[in-house]
């Protein structure tokens, strides 16, 4: 039953994934930190829901872009490529340092650092885009050394609750590189792919994983992943910033309704 239920985790998480252009930590987290409790099947520490989800990440980034690229030419296209190397780069190697020191970090202060991280994430993506529209591919411009240095940062804390930073660098490239949203979802798999690797790395290093629960939730991911990135190219930009707008703010609620619990 217990594994059914992370197969099932996974499949979702990844369908979301897919569908707004993000590795799906942000919604695997609170997912297997309550779903399994919940339903009295076990339960799951912040440390090993943070390397069940970087793993998890990684899968569905691949799957998703595999996905992308069965689509044909004119999908490929909304990949910029200028956008991956510079954030990929600098991105792996902030998600390498921050999963490798998570090793020294308590249960309590992951759990914190993401409630932290969400509510970032859910303040930028609430300032609005009043730029005028920009052509796909390599026409579309930005700051080098902003975007490389942001990544680099957000791939420190972000790895460590095992996310590929894509809940921020989403917002990051929408509100402040400004950056059109379809490019920006599109482009940000391959660099959240490109900061699980780091990520993954990092996890391996420390050790500690749970193999199963994270196998199963994988095999959920590569199913989910594909079917949400061929849906998302069915929706309209608006829709898909509403339902990540959304969901961001079901995850905020849910996880400080956790954190400040435990202290009142």
């Amino acid at each position: 039953m217990q594994y059914l239920v992370l197969l099932l985790i996974g499949l979702v998480g990844a369908f979301f994934s897919g569908l707004l252009g993000i590795g799906g930590a942000i919604i695997h987290f609170p997912l297997l930190l309550y779903i399994p409790k919940w339903l009295g099947i076990g339960e799951l520490t912040p440390s090993e829901v943070a390397t069940i989800s970087m793993f998890q990440v990684f899968f569905a980034s691949l799957a998703g872009i595999w996905s992308f690229y069965k689509q044909g030419q004119q999908k490929q296209t909304l990949f910029h490529k200028k956008l991956i190397v510079v954030m990929g780069s600098t991105v792996l190697l902030g998600s390498f340092i921050g999963a490798w020191g998570s090793k020294f970090l308590s249960n309590q202060v992951i759990q914190l650092l993401y409630g932290i991280l969400a509510i970032i994430a859910l303040l930028m993506m609430l300032v609005p885009n009043r730029h005028p529209p920009k052509r796909a591919g390599e026409e579309v411009s930005f700051h080098s050394w902003l975007a490389g240095s942001v990544s680099f940062i957000v791939g420190v804390f972000s790895s460590i609750v095992g996310a590929g930073g894509s809940f921020i660098l989403l917002p990051f490239m929408f509100s402040i590189l400004k950056i059109p949203v379809r490019i920006a979802m599109i482009s940000s798999l391959v660099i959240v792919l490109i900061s699980s690797i780091g990520g993954v790395s990092g996890k391996l290093l420390v050790g500690h994983i749970p193999f199963w629960e994270t196998c199963f939730t994988v095999l959920g991911s590569l199913l989910g992943a594909p079917l949400g990135t061929r849906i998302s190219t069915m929706l309209h930009t608006k829709y898909l910033r509403m339902v990540f707008i959304l969901f961001i703010l079901i995850v905020v609620e849910q996880i400080w309704s956790r954190i400040l619990g435990a202290f009142f």
